[in-house]
């Protein structure tokens, strides 16, 4: 059992600013006797008196003084951690860990991001990329909070919410033969150079709803890392690519690329954010999941 705790520490800073038994019992809430009695008790378990007693006024002993240090130390501490748990009960204030499980989502999180951290200036967000296609593991590994996959894996314990629709297209530069097709069929691309994200064939959209099934592979698979290169290699006529149609149209005019169906009825797909199921109620990962399908609309329009 403890016999040092916090009331007692209580005590010896408000009878410090208060200059008497009375005054403080009084601050605290407390009778002049049942302060008397704590300190008393403390200092019988302790083996040291924590003031001289002369009189009526009481003057910290050196054991006293160092205690009066500790309590002027640590009770401002447990006041502000006490309100930062009732923040986080409220899910007011906390940090929001986002891992990234496909590189072309970064630039639509950005334009979630900006709004969320005006909406929620007590939370911080830390965007963790390196959970690249391995973000299931992080969430149940509590290593982030919530996942942005265009890929959900549903398992127990975990919710997937779909927050933005999207085409992926083939992405072609000014000269090439297919800029003004209106769509591209498997065979087409069997010639081509595909630059795609550094990503194996089977997590890759264009391979797995668009060549394989037709039993077509590319001439070359050059995987490139960062979309402004990617679309610089497309623009110059060094291959195709295959991306978000959103993220082409806002980038085609810098680069000069065309987006380009693939096949007659498109290749669709879906952005969701991935969450534990026991934090559904947090109100700060839920405050995130909402201005992200409040802005749905909104992005479709922008991007």
């Amino acid at each position: 059992m403890a016999i040092l705790e916090r009331i007692h520490l209580s005590i010896i800073r408000e009878v410090d600013r208060h200059g008497s038994l009375t005054a403080a019992a009084s601050h605290l809430n407390l009778t002049q006797p049942a302060l008397s009695h704590a300190i008393r008790k403390l200092e019988e378990q302790l083996g040291v008196d924590v003031w001289h007693r002369e009189g009526r006024s009481l003057r910290p002993t050196q054991a006293g003084e160092w205690l009066l240090a500790v309590a002027n130390r640590l009770l401002p501490q447990l006041a502000h951690a006490e309100e930062r748990l009732q923040q986080f009960a409220q899910g007011e204030r906390g940090t929001l860990r986002i891992g990234m499980e496909c590189h072309p989502c970064y630039q639509w999180l950005l334009k979630i991001v900006a709004p969320y951290v005006d909406a929620w200036p007590k939370v911080d967000v830390d965007v963790r990329q390196k959970f690249q296609f391995g973000g299931i593991g992080a969430l149940f590994g509590h290593d982030i909070d919530m996942l942005v996959t265009p890929d959900p894996l549903f398992k127990p314990g975990l919710c997937f919410e779909p927050v933005f629709d999207y085409e992926q297209v083939l992405v072609v530069g000014p000269g090439h033969r297919l800029r003004h097709a209106a769509f591209v069929e498997p065979q087409q691309v069997a010639d081509e150079v595909l630059i795609t994200y550094p990503v194996a064939p089977d997590r890759l959209d264009i391979y797995t709803q668009f060549l394989m099934p037709a039993g077509i592979s590319p001439r070359q698979h050059k995987p490139i890392e960062t979309t402004d290169i990617m679309l610089l290699m497309v623009a110059h006529g060094r291959g195709v690519a295959a991306l978000p149609r959103w993220l082409v149209e806002e980038y085609g005019a810098k680069f000069n690329v065309s987006p380009v169906r693939l096949g007659r009825d498109g290749v669709a797909k879906q952005i969701f954010l991935g969450f534990r199921e026991a934090d559904a109620d947090i109100g700060y990962l839920r405050g995130f999941i909402d201005l992200a399908l409040a802005h749905r609309d909104g992005t479709t329009a922008q991007l």
